[in-house]
């Protein structure tokens, strides 16, 4: 049910955004009443899901099969020691509803086929994908792109890490496809090539931001590739622009 409104609690709790005119009272109810869904609640997926229940966002949906081991805590900052061996989703919802319990919670603690992704996609206002899982990069980006639903795609290398947004709502846009091809792929985990623990709090904060303004109809990164050197302090952006040859969004 939408919200027509915001009562005097939420415009209290989020007044700090409220005065910006970027945002506004108009801005913060949409938010309210917007639907996000992350992929993934490890390094990246945890300041995301922080920072867009702390913002207002009125639903968000956690989608994770795994559960949480001590080797996480170095960077999955949604979990605490008391949450090892909990289910990744129950651990996070637990502790999002503590932060703000104006916003709903959905779960999921399993690996989904595309047709089961679509199901929670098409209903999404924005979808952020927070895996390091090739295939499952590959997989949202075609039923976003069906859908039209927009796409944050962050991802994190030891000291590296890059962030775009894909907005499946403008015909121009670029897709997940036109920056790595499918067949050649190359899967690289933090797991094997290690990852520095605030590098993940910055891109997955950065994601948020995305996804917050993709929710708010503000420019994005849509059309370009922001790369982060953390061992350098290097900031730059790479024009991302659609491959005429792409399978997905240039058929």
């Amino acid at each position: 049910m939408q919200k027509i409104k915001l009562n005097n609690k939420e415009l209290n709790r989020y007044n700090r955004q409220i005065i910006m005119p970027e945002i506004n009272e108009i801005g913060q109810l949409k938010l309210a009443n917007s639907h996000a869904v992350i992929f993934g609640l490890g390094g990246l997926g945890s300041p995301v899901s922080i920072y867009l229940t702390a913002a207002g966002v009125g639903e968000i949906t956690l989608i994770d099969f795994d559960s949480v081991d001590d080797s996480n805590l170095q960077r999955q900052i949604i979990h605490r020691e008391k949450n090892i061996n909990q289910p990744k989703v129950a651990s996070a919802k637990a502790n999002l509803t503590e932060l703000n319990h104006l916003t709903k919670i959905n779960t999921v603690q399993k690996k989904l086929t595309e047709q089961q992704a679509g199901e929670l996609i098409k209903s999404a206002d924005v979808v952020l994908v927070c895996t390091d899982n090739f295939a499952s990069r590959f997989s949202i980006n075609r039923v976003c792109h069906k859908y039209k639903v927009p796409l944050i795609s962050g991802a994190v290398v030891r000291w590296e890490g890059q962030l775009t947004t894909y907005d499946f709502r403008k015909s121009e846009s670029p897709c997940y496809q036109c920056l790595y091809k499918e067949e050649t792929g190359k899967e690289i985990s933090c797991g094997i090539n290690g990852v520095l623990s605030p590098m993940v709090g910055l891109i997955g904060t950065m994601q948020a931001i995305e996804a917050i303004k993709a929710l708010l109809n503000i420019k994005t990164l849509m059309g370009e590739l922001l790369i982060v050197d953390s061992y350098s302090m290097l900031f730059k952006k790479l024009n991302l622009k659609q491959d005429k040859n792409c399978p997905i969004c240039n058929k």
